[in-house]
């Protein structure tokens, strides 16, 4: 059944890479000749980055607590972080539109409320916006691996540490960090893959400087009808996520060892 529904499907699209609309290589030269799929390409890495960094410095302390908190405390915060699982990936997106715009709910309380600021801060249809959105929908995906990790750790370690004169940093980079890694690579490593594919939000809060790859392949299917040079872009796509792959699994091996 894999075999029938996935990789008969995924080897005839990348063969149509090398294939449509003649045998050869001439898409891949495509998109190494054009500017335009080279800036899809690193705003592609970039942007997924920059999401599993935010999503990583926001799901740690979030996961921390939630691995040290009362049973009570621990069910409400996994209840909280369950919650967008619930609803669209489409309706989540056009929330954030309607709270990042000019006249939204943030920069109402920025500058009504808070008195920060005197003008509305741009906030959609750029960078601020598709990280904004795409590290909402990932977090979870960073917080369940790292809670999952973190509470199977003994607390007697960090105890023993400082029983034997660590300060708290110290301990929690000596101790406490190294031991939670295999929760920090897994759930970085869903955060970074699941973002190269994102789609509905960069087009929907981004730029047109914000362009990733999987709206160029929309792009080139919908509009032009290229299906060799959207299959070799996915290949590419595929490509990069086989690499965060093995990269981590490396990465696990060496760290087990």
């Amino acid at each position: 059944m894999v075999g029938i529904l996935f990789a008969y499907p995924v080897a005839a699209l990348l063969l149509m890479s090398v294939t449509s609309p003649s045998l050869g290589l001439q898409n891949f030269e495509t998109l190494v000749t054009a500017p335009v799929y080279l800036k899809a390409l690193w705003n592609t890495v970039v942007i997924s980055g920059s999401v599993t960094l935010l999503c990583a410095l926001l799901a740690y302390p979030i996961a921390y607590t939630m691995a040290h908190s009362s049973r009570r405390l621990r069910r409400f915060l996994i209840f909280v972080v369950l919650i967008p699982f619930w609803s669209s990936l489409l309706v989540r997106t056009f929330a954030w539109m309607v709270l990042l715009q000019k006249r939204g709910l943030v920069n109402k309380a920025l500058i009504d409320y808070l008195g920060l600021i005197e003008t509305p801060l741009t906030l959609i249809y750029n960078r601020t916006g598709v990280l904004i959105g795409m590290s909402h929908v990932l977090l979870p995906f960073m917080i369940l691996p790292l809670y999952s990790v973190l509470s199977r750790i003994d607390p007697s370690l960090s105890s023993a540490a400082a029983s034997l004169g660590a300060p708290p940093v110290r301990n929690f980079l000596r101790v406490y960090l190294p031991l939670s890694l295999p929760g920090l690579l897994a759930g970085s490593l869903l955060v970074f893959v699941m973002g190269l594919g994102y789609y509905i939000t960069p087009a929907l809060l981004g730029g047109p400087t914000d362009t990733m790859i999987a709206q160029l392949i929309e792009m080139q299917v919908a509009d032009f009808g290229n299906w060799g040079l959207a299959a070799a872009l996915s290949v590419v796509l595929l490509a990069g996520t086989v690499t965060a792959l093995l990269f981590v699994n490396r990465s696990l091996i060496a760290g087990a060892r």
